[in-house]
């Protein structure tokens, strides 16, 4: 079938389409499908406006009814594919270039280039924007579209000129010098290309190497240089050590301070960060050719590291590690022999070189260092730490320090070791013995002073068994405990009449389920046995959404939402049952006199139970509101006119004030002789827009959910109080004025408490029983065992789940000084558990878009420094404590590496 288009039909002629929007769902589902069985380096991708791209997802996806029926006309076919808003205003629609900070998802997606190739037949427009799927990573090996090219400015050194370049970061360096002598009419021969950071000359790019962009330190924006044989070069800085190449050096050096340069930085993916993305360095290269020893009676430690674009959080993981005593003084020493280049879990020793060469350049440097050859490195072993994009420091972090104890460890051949079953031994014993093999392994710097241990209890809920182990630890990731646990307010309704409705307020597990919310529900409100809870929410005065599950996560539950779960008696089993919805309605209008129902004015929260499928009687539901609404009768209402008539009256009812219930009325409702009901009720639809009026003799049949609708005039509010069914609170209602306080904050202590804390395994991390042999959802209890000179504290400030992603802004009150976990320890070894302070890694902002700083402690001259990228001031010690504390980095008092380091700083400045 073809369909014809306005502005095609001018411009292309008719384009031929699909016959229906599912098809064309279908073409592209398959050809995305295709695409993915068959991933290899060089497929090409198309980048796609996400605002034309939403138009067809929302046209493809109505349904072949809708369609045909003409009602959705929101989702009318798209036009022609417009990428205008993703792409510079200025750029030329054959080469388009993007916008930077454009979000994958948000502002754009990306298509095979098969599915582009139909969109373009059926609906033309564009430009298109053509980038490769590319391969990184030296062990794991990932796939990723590159969708910000490497963007070069290029210097010629004869007039100044400055020309942008755009290449893939895995272009090789011999095809960039000739793509240089291409545009610049320059014979290969005679052209001297540099390496042109910071407009300094970091290294001559080799014309015949095969090393990529991305390997060979060039990152975005950077500057390149063209100098020609023949031409003046003075006027550009020339490197003072007088090096062509700055590389990575495959040594680390034996002296104090190391000279090496180069590789750095990726691109890839944008981010969604709001702070600069690609902003201009300004401070000091990593290179050799401005590296500035410090004189005499200089403070070593205080230099900061250029923002590489988004490297806030290695920048602030990087300062905390730099300040960390036993690792200083270890890196800045002659480690050469350590180096494990061929340990299968390590980086071939070139990470930590990278590492160690930084760490000295910071520590003989005056001015800001780029942590170019670093970056690069980091890119090169962990792909998911390449290209622009914000990263979590501590994760980061995680990554380092196993990376640098795999580069360093000194076990060259990993024996093997049958461990021995605990046969009821000692603790004690048995922790020696398995951190004895666990050593036997792994021995390096970073396990002698960054490693614990601690003690694992399982048992089983089923047989007892219990399973104790002892497991290594870098660092202990804290949760906060204020985000274990949810406050969740809840108005029960009672079907029996019993009671007025009552709003309960409960805690529960915060990622937990609908049973845990029921379990606690029924505890607050005295639940028999013999009653169930039924869960619902409401919204717009008509019930929303039932959470009949029981496995249902409670994250799927807002806390600006209305929840009400209604107390029933258990049926007898086997008896068919079906949900009776009671509506309210207030009219402005009779409900027969309103055009298909629009008129009814909702109110209220509506009542819902269970009823047998036996049909029902239009007496039978009026006896059901009756009982539901027993309890709103007003104390010594008069008697009641419906509709005009007297159809009976109700007796005065006396408050219960103690119980919150009523009394039973001295006279019973009087059935009335003529058969009337004593409402006026309608059976309804499912979007309450028809009403069928009932009477006492009406014969309804339950469905799955009955809906009725009760019509409330004046005498009704009259008879009864309507507010009880009005005034539902939220979940949970967050006050303004009842801001924490720093003496109502959490402390780190009731974090590890929470740590350390007794809880069930997860669902989906089950323990297989070796007694019941079945995988069981076994009870877990930490202890803290054996504890290492550096103590890394992680709060886990960050939630993430199906449905939501938070950041916890929560203060935690943290000791500076006099940390003492002594208590917390179960080892009883006569050790000193003191510890202070003497770095943290802090997040400002929110998710994505936050911005990481470090605070470091100089232990020679006892002084806090604030680390923001480049910039390093002083800072008070009464400064660090505040909520966007994130890593927390402790050093045992007393220790004997504290001891050393003192020793040395002594030595030095005699």
């Amino acid at each position: 079938m073809t369909i014809p288009n306005s502005d095609f039909m001018i411009e292309n002629g008719v384009c031929d389409f699909p016959t229906t929007p599912e098809e064309e769902k279908r073409i592209v589902s398959e050809l995305v499908t295709e695409s993915e069985d068959n991933l290899k380096e060089g497929n090409l991708y198309f980048v796609i406006s996400k605002r034309w791209y939403a138009s067809w997802q929302k046209y493809v996806e109505q349904s072949k009814d809708e369609c045909l029926s003409g009602e959705s006309l929101e989702a009318s076919r798209p036009g022609a594919i417009d990428n205008h808003d993703i792409i510079e205003s200025e750029s030329d629609d054959n080469d388009p270039q993007l916008r930077r900070l454009l979000v994958e998802g948000v502002d754009y997606v990306l298509v095979p280039q098969e599915v582009w190739k139909r969109l373009v037949e059926w609906y033309s427009g564009g430009p298109p924007i053509e980038r490769k799927l590319i391969c990184q990573g030296f062990y794991s090996r990932s796939y990723s579209v590159e969708v910000y090219p490497l963007c070069l400015m290029l210097t010629d050194g004869r007039d100044e000129s400055r020309t942008t370049i755009r290449l893939g970061k895995q272009t090789s360096i011999r095809e960039l010098c000739e793509k240089v002598c291409t545009m610049t009419g320059v014979a290969q021969e005679k052209a001297h290309i540099w390496d042109y950071f910071h407009k300094r000359k970091n290294g001559l790019l080799d014309p015949s190497s095969n090393k990529s962009l991305e390997e060979s330190s060039l990152q975005m924006d950077q500057d390149i240089l063209l100098e020609v044989d023949g031409s003046s070069s003075s006027q550009y800085a020339m490197s003072s050590a007088g090096n062509e190449l700055a590389l990575v050096p495959l040594e680390p050096s034996r002296s104090r301070v190391t000279i090496a340069g180069g590789p750095t930085l990726s691109n890839g993916h944008s981010t969604t960060s709001k702070f600069s993305l690609f902003p201009r360095i300004t401070s000091e290269d990593d290179g050799c050719n401005s590296l500035s020893i410090l004189g005499k009676g200089e403070k070593g430690g205080l230099a900061g590291l250029s923002n590489l674009g988004n490297t806030c959080f290695m920048n602030s993981a990087l300062q905390c590690l730099a300040h960390t005593p036993p690792i200083v003084e270890y890196f800045l020493q002659d480690y050469s022999d350590d180096i494990n280049r061929d340990n299968p879990l390590g980086m071939c020793g070139e990470l930590a070189i990278a590492f160690g060469d930084l760490l000295k350049k910071l520590w003989s440097s005056r001015n800001a260092v780029a942590p170019r050859s670093f970056k690069t490195k980091l890119a090169r072993f962990a792909p998911q730490f390449s290209g622009y994009n914000q990263h979590d420091s501590q994760e980061l972090l995680a990554f380092l320090l196993d990376g640098l104890h795999e580069d360093l460890n000194k076990v060259k051949r990993k024996p093997y070791i049958e461990l021995k079953d605990s046969d009821s031994r000692p603790d004690d014993e048995v922790a020696e013995e398995l951190w004895n093999y666990h050593k036997a392994r792994n021995d390096s710097v970073i396990v002698n002073v960054c490693q614990g241990q601690y003690k694992s209890t399982l048992v089983c809920p089923v047989c007892g068994k219990i399973s104790i182990t002892f497991d290594p630890f870098m660092y202990l990731s804290v949760p906060l405990p204020s985000t274990l646990t949810r406050s969740m307010t809840i108005t029960v309704f009672y079907c029996d009449g019993s009671r007025l409705p009552m709003p309960y307020t409960v805690t529960v597990p915060k990622h937990g389920s609908c049973r845990d919310l029921i379990t606690a529900l029924g505890t607050a409100c005295c639940l028999a046995d013999d009653e169930s809870l039924l869960l619902a929410e409401v919204y717009d005065h008509k019930i929303f959404r039932y959470f009949e599950n029981p496995l249902d996560s409670l994250s799927a539950i807002k806390d600006d939402e209305h929840i009400v779960a209604y107390r029933l008696n258990q049926m007898p089993k086997g008896s068919g049952k079906a949900k009776l919805e009671i509506l309210h309605g207030g009219l402005e209008r009779d409900v027969l006199e309103s055009v298909r129902g629009r008129d009814v004015k909702h109110f209220g929260t509506p009542l819902v139970t269970y009823v047998n499928t036996d049909p029902l009687s239009g007496t039978d539901i009026d006896a059901v509101i009756s009982g539901f609404l027993s309890p709103l009768h007003r104390v010594h209402a008069s008697s009641k006119i419906h509709n005009g008539s007297d159809n009976g009256h109700l007796a005065d009812a006396t408050a219960d004030e103690t119980s919150g219930s009523l009394s039973s009325p001295d006279t019973e409702i009087d059935d009335a002789s003529d058969g009337q009901l004593s409402f006026r009720i309608f059976l309804t639809d499912e979007r309450g827009l028809n009403f069928k009026p009932l009477q006492s003799e009406s014969s309804v049949s339950p469905g799955t959910i009955t809906r009725v609708l009760v019509e409330w005039n004046e005498g009704e509010h009259e008879t009864y109080d309507s507010s009880y069914l009005s005034d539902l609170p939220e979940v949970h209602k967050t006050s303004f004025s009842a801001k924490k306080t720093r003496q109502e904050a959490i402390s780190l202590f009731s974090c590890l408490e929470a740590f350390l804390a007794e809880e069930p395994l997860g669902p989906d991390d089950m323990w297989f029983c070796p007694s019941c042999k079945e995988h069981r959802q076994a009870n877990k209890k930490l202890d803290l065992w054996k504890l290492p000179d550096i103590l890394v504290f992680h709060l886990k400030r960050f939630t993430y789940s199906r449905y939501l992603k938070n950041k916890i802004d929560t203060f935690v009150n943290f000791p500076i000084q006099d940390l003492d976990l002594s208590k917390y320890v179960k080892n009883k070894n006569g050790q000193s558990y003191l510890y202070e302070l003497y770095a943290v890694s802090n997040h400002y902002g929110g998710l994505g878009g936050g911005h990481y700083t470090a605070y470091a402690k100089l232990i020679d001259d006892n002084k806090w420094y604030h680390f923001d990228d480049s910039h390093v001031s002083s800072v008070n010690e009464s400064e660090i404590k505040n909520s966007a504390a994130y890593v927390l980095f402790y050093r045992r008092v007393g220790s004997k590496t504290e001891t050393q380091t003192a020793e040395m700083s002594r030595s030095d400045m005699d």
